[in-house]
């Protein structure tokens, strides 16, 4: 399989389930030729700080210009890390961020779990990058209206992806081609 080139070094940021061998972002991580991801924790797993400061480390491992690619809860940890750090980024696709101030399905951490690890509050303002929030109009874990009004407090651009659920394995996704196209138009 040919790999996908790209100018910027690809960071691959998941959510809170980690590196799940289904999920379009390590379906993704196969298909480029220039990717990091960040790994897994080992301990304090819910910790924003510890998830910011894994991300600070593997940054600071990549020499040259980085694409963020981040999903749910890792969207999260992109804008602390942002509001705490002060490196060029030449882009980010932040694909179904969750809403903390919402009622989450079993299965998942609650928000009050989260917020109490240091997630709440977002850190405000206009991202220092240029970004692309990818929503859903049916995700579980946030509305469409509070994915857009992320989107609009980071200046990023909403790109609506229709029904998707919470673009994961669970809603059927697997590949996902239209990310390619996406860290694409960031990689320009």
């Amino acid at each position: 399989m040919e790999k996908l080139q790209t100018a910027a070094t690809v960071l691959i940021v998941p959510g809170l389930r980690d590196h799940v061998p289904e999920h379009w972002q390590t379906l993704l991580q196969a298909r480029l030729a220039k990717v990091r991801a960040v790994p897994p924790l080992e301990t304090d797993k819910l910790n924003c700080t510890a998830r910011v400061e894994a991300i600070e480390r593997e940054l600071a491992q990549i020499e040259g210009p980085v694409i963020l690619v981040a999903h749910s809860a890792g969207v999260l940890m992109v804008a602390h890390w942002a509001a705490r750090y002060q490196r060029p980024i030449k882009g980010a696709l932040l694909a179904a961020p969750p809403d903390l101030h919402s009622d989450w399905p079993q299965g998942y951490p609650t928000p009050d779990s989260l917020r109490a690890q240091g997630w709440a509050p977002l850190p405000g303002g206009p991202l220092p990058f240029p970004s692309l929030v990818a929503a859903s109009s049916n995700d579980h874990l946030a509305s469409l209206s509070a994915v857009t009004g992320l989107a609009t407090q980071w200046g990023s651009a909403l790109v609506e992806l229709g029904a998707v659920g919470h673009l994961n394995p669970a809603s059927g996704y697997g590949p996902w081609p239209q990310a390619e196209a996406l860290i694409q138009q960031l990689d320009r």
